[in-house]
């Protein structure tokens, strides 16, 4: 019995390691950020859940009183105004969480996205913006009849025009005043009482399939300050601002993409290949030499339609 009973541990250790061995060669990319722990998406939904209207659940989504947005993404010490702007394709529905930092300057935040699928049959999420929650973060309803819901019967109610906030940077409503952002714990505190019911769960997959059908472009800004920390098997990669995903792949070649360019590092070369803004920089992390390319592209179209692409390029090496 006691031989049965070592082997046993034996093929568990055995697998354990193996598992371990494996999840090395796989990121395991588990993005999150500051500017993620100042607005609860489960207690957006419940807000947009109680709200009769687009307008006032704009109006609920930054009422001091209630508490829910804490955001302050260019982190200048005030919590930032949240508008509500909505697109809408037949009979989906996709309503725009955004934040206007500057002039002609937008981060949006979240996405609600409603699609009808008959009579009593509406597929509803929160869409985490993957600048702000990372990528695929979802909060979808539990057991809940989406189509009792006043603001669902309003938005697709006969000759309904989609809803867009008229406040812009600089322009607000009487009653907002800005107001400082409280800490992480005592906002998590005050959320808690929004969420009572748990109507909402985290999700990592969408449950509303025809998104596509309506015409929105992701608004994304350069004046978001707070950091955005990417986790991945070889420990923490933290860059301030937008969003940068980290991967290794099997053979020890790790790719970083963010918005200032494509970062690559080659275990077993040891080389780092960095590619921003049309210049291309190799640094032997062995040897120390670095090798930078800098060029321009051109591309021309003739009047048959063919493109001719020139490349003039300039490559220098430093020790």
């Amino acid at each position: 019995m006691k031989q049965i009973l070592s082997a046993v541990v034996v093929m568990l250790l055995l697998l354990v390691g193996r598992v371990s061995s494996q999840t090395q060669d796989v990121t395991i990319v588990a993005p999150t950020s500051e500017a993620a722990d100042g607005l609860d998406l489960p207690a957006v939904a419940e807000l947009f859940k109680a709200a009769k209207d687009l307008e006032a659940f704009e109006k609920a989504l930054n009422d001091p009183d209630v508490g829910v947005n804490n955001l302050d993404l260019d982190d200048n010490g005030e919590v930032d105004y949240i508008r509500v702007v909505e697109e809408a394709s037949d009979d989906t529905h996709v309503i725009i969480l955004q934040v206007p930092l500057a002039e002609n300057e937008f981060q949006d935040v979240a996405t609600i996205e409603v699609e009808k699928a008959d009579d009593e049959q509406y597929n509803l999420q929160v869409h985490g913006s993957e600048v702000i929650y990372g990528v695929d973060y979802y909060v979808a309803p539990v057991h809940v009849h989406v189509h009792t819901w006043p603001i669902i019967t309003w938005i697709y109610a006969p000759l309904y025009r989609p809803y867009r906030s008229v406040f812009y940077f600089g322009y607000r409503p009487h009653w907002w005043r800005p107001w400082h952002p409280v800490t992480v714990g005592v906002y998590r505190t005050r959320v808690v009482n929004v969420n009572v019911h748990t109507n909402f769960t985290v999700a990592k997959t969408s449950r509303v399939t025809t998104v596509h059908r309506v015409s929105y472009q992701p608004a994304s800004s350069t004046l978001v300050k707070k950091q955005t920390r990417v986790t991945h098997s070889d420990g923490d990669v933290t860059r301030s601002g937008h969003l940068s995903r980290t991967t290794t792949n099997a053979g020890g070649k790790t790719t970083t993409v963010h918005k200032a360019g494509k970062q690559t590092v080659d275990k077993d070369t040891g080389e780092k290949t960095t590619v921003k803004a049309g210049k291309k920089e190799v640094t032997n992390l062995n040897t120390g030499k670095q090798t930078t390319v800098k060029g321009a592209k051109k591309t021309t179209k003739t009047d048959s339609g063919k493109k001719t692409t020139t490349v003039k390029a300039k490559k220098t090496r430093k020790n």
